[in-house]
């Protein structure tokens, strides 16, 4: 046993004196002294539990801690009292088997040893994977700090699971793993699924291991997570170490991405085009041709979202005519979106676009393998590193649409409907609000969610409150009379007309992408950047405006170009702060206007709108899968702080006189393909 006790004194004294040349103590932490002055919010009996041997890492009190390095290796010399006990222990293991259970608490998911430090030493020693031991959970009070909040999100996945030796960086990551999982997230697990969880998370740990995982600054959790979100846990499971090691080593970049403080960059306009010399004009000239592709979820003729995007690839065929070639995939979401993507790389295409968030894992897995193709999705706030995601800052048209209702309204009451609580939206909502207030005061929002009703029942559920100015869906739905399925309309009886609607300028936006990608500096951006890119472009790249109607009077026009153009300037801001949510809380007190991660991550309603955001399980099928999708959102954190400059002066004469619209034309169809 001297040897054996040799061999761990070695382990220790090197662990000891590499903490010490960091600045560390060199032994034990002690819960007793993390503890002191630090508020608890009560402690909970767990019972005999399976402690990961990792997840140990000190000792209940003080008087401890020296004898040990911080990876429970023992420093005292041999002739010690502490190493006679630690040898014969050592002797019991080998013949008998430790088996008495330890005494432990926990606390912030790690776990602080009272009886049975030198048990614990020697089956560490040995590779013990769970030491038995009887917990006790001490209870951190809530104060709002990330750290803290993380560790309650662990204590409703462990409810429910079982499982204590997996540990996240960011939040929403246990509800992420159990959705990946394909789990509903109150849904526990059986005793197999556990097993299998932990045999694949054993598995996980020896490839990360081996590629370097220990030198990043993140932990095996977040690199197993996002391993599953680009293979699929089935994938994790039916593989191997040694194809592991070698799948980690392809999409490594996104597994340190996770390290990064703010892993989002986020791009609000396109990059500066570049100037082609004759040269590259000459080379361009006899490149082959370039084939884009296009993977939809649905089809053109089924889906407005789909048709505009159609519609905007038909906008750069024409632009960039015999030196691109363009093709779509419909129907991606019938089948295995991922073939689709392949079926579309075996065709030849160098950059595909995939139109939906719901097509963002497929994206992901077939870019990480093809690094060669860039693959981008229209999503939003998605922090992967092998696939870029554009964006439309829509809040600030229906800011400007929201100004409008407000001078149009004769009641106050303005109705919205929203289709899913993702991305946008919620900042969609209050941006509509707040520009109503702006020029109505007394004005409400009524919200109905047509993810729940459906698009007509939930524009019903507003006309029958006899509201009669209602902005609905920002595209066409192909119903009989999709007049009142997207835009801003009046309705007063039989008499319904199209006031304005926003403009998904795809084609534009697609125009100016590929632009930059065949001047490489899209790559070049790629290239400077670690981080995930984000493109949020808005009214000032061209990607977004508003189309207005002959039943709008000169005046209501200049007003909203007024307010467009202050916008493209800097000069207005549809946040300015301060504002009030529903529940009474000021947002954005002594600061000018929010940041763009806190207009990306809203998860209130301000106080002048009269609804709410729904639960998840009152979303229909098609609305759960979109969130689930986009659920990285409320997660996301952004490079780019936008708080502009001081806004400047309100138009000095407004129309908020309540006027009903004038007799006209409907307001033209989307203008999609420019």
């Amino acid at each position: 046993m001297a040897e054996y006790y040799k061999d761990a004194l070695r382990l220790g004294l090197k662990e000891y004196k590499a903490a010490v040349a960091k600045g560390e103590s060199g032994t034990l932490e002690a819960l007793d002294d993390i503890l002191s002055g630090v508020k608890t919010a009560g402690a909970i009996e767990l019972g005999l539990v399976q402690i990961p041997a990792d997840r140990i890492v000190g000792t209940k009190s003080p008087g401890r801690v020296a004898a040990f390095a911080p990876n429970f290796m023992p420093i005292l010399e041999e002739n010690t009292e502490f190493a006679q006990k630690w040898k014969a222990l050592c002797t019991a293991h080998l013949e008998e088997g430790i088996r008495d259970a330890v005494k432990a608490y926990e606390y912030m998911n790690k776990y602080y040893i009272e009886e049975g430090n030198k048990r614990v030493s020697v089956l560490k020693f040995f590779g013990a994977y769970n030491i038995p031991g009887k917990v006790t959970r001490i209870l951190p009070a809530r104060t709002g700090d990330e750290k803290i909040e993380i560790y309650y999100e662990f204590l409703d996945f462990y409810r429910y699971s079982k499982v204590n030796f997996i540990e996240f960086t960011k939040k929403g990551s246990y509800l992420a793993l159990q959705k990946a999982l394909g789990k509903e997230p109150d849904e526990e697990w059986t005793d197999e699924e556990q097993k299998e969880f932990s045999a694949a998370y054993y598995y996980f740990i020896k490839a990360y291991t081996a590629s370097g995982g220990s030198k990043l600054n993140t932990t095996p959790g977040d690199a197993m997570l996002s391993y599953i979100q680009v293979y699929g846990y089935g994938d994790l499971i039916m593989t191997d170490p040694a194809d592991i090691k070698k799948n980690l080593g392809k999409m490594w970049e996104e597994v340190a991405l996770k390290a990064e403080e703010t892993p989002i960059e986020v791009k609000l306009d396109p990059p500066e085009e570049k100037k082609a010399t004759l040269l590259q004009k000459m080379t361009t000239s006899s490149q082959p041709e370039l084939i884009v592709a296009f993977v939809h979820d649905g089809s053109p003729t089924s889906s407005g979202w789909v048709h505009d995007h159609e519609k905007g690839r038909e906008h750069i065929q024409k632009v960039f005519g015999d030196s691109i070639h363009t093709g779509s995939y419909n129907d991606a979401m019938d089948g295995d979106p991922l073939e689709v993507i392949e079926e579309a790389i075996a065709d030849g295409a160098k950059l595909i676009f995939t139109t939906s968030p719901r097509l963002l894992q497929a994206s992901l897995r077939a870019a990480v393998d093809h690094p060669d193709i860039i693959i981008m999705n229209c999503s939003l706030g998605t922090s992967h590193r092998y696939i870029r995601t554009y964006y439309t800052r829509m809040y600030e048209v229906k800011f400007i649409l929201g100004a409008l209702a407000g001078t149009l309204t004769e009641s106050g009451k303005l109705g919205y409907v929203c289709d899913y609580p993702i991305y946008g939206q919620i900042a969609g909502i209050n941006a509509f609000a707040l520009g109503a207030r702006m020029t109505c005061p007394k004005a409400k929002v009524y919200l109905e969610w047509s993810g729940i009703k459906g698009a007509e029942e939930a524009a019903q559920s507003l006309r029958e409150q006899n509201i009669r100015i209602i902005s609905s869906q920002d595209t066409a739905r192909f119903l009989k009379d999709d007049r009142l399925s997207f835009g801003l309309s009046y309705i007063s009886g039989d008499e319904k007309r199209l006031l304005a609607n926003p403009v998904w300028k795809w084609g534009k936006y697609y125009e100016e992408i590929l632009k930059r990608y065949l001047d490489k500096s899209m790559q070049e951006e790629y290239d400077k950047s670690n981080k995930a890119l984000n493109y949020y472009w808005g009214i000032s790249a061209g990607v977004a405006d508003v189309m207005y109607s002959d039943a709008l009077e000169t005046t209501s026009k200049h007003f909203c170009s007024l307010l467009k153009d202050s916008i493209i300037h800097n000069l207005c801001t549809p946040f300015r702060t301060p504002f009030t949510t529903q529940s009474g809380e000021i947002i954005g007190e002594g600061e000018p206007s929010l940041t763009l991660k806190e207009i990306v991550t809203m998860d209130y309603l301000v106080e002048n709108v009269i609804g709410e955001i729904p639960q998840y399980e009152e979303l229909s099928p098609m609305g759960k899968a979109t969130v689930d999708t986009a659920a990285g959102i409320e997660n996301s954190q952004s490079s780019v702080d936008t708080t502009a400059p001081k806004p400047g002066q309100k138009p000095s004469q407004l129309q908020t006189d309540d006027a009903k619209p004038a007799q006209g034309d409907d307001a033209s169809r989307r203008e999609v393909d420019e």
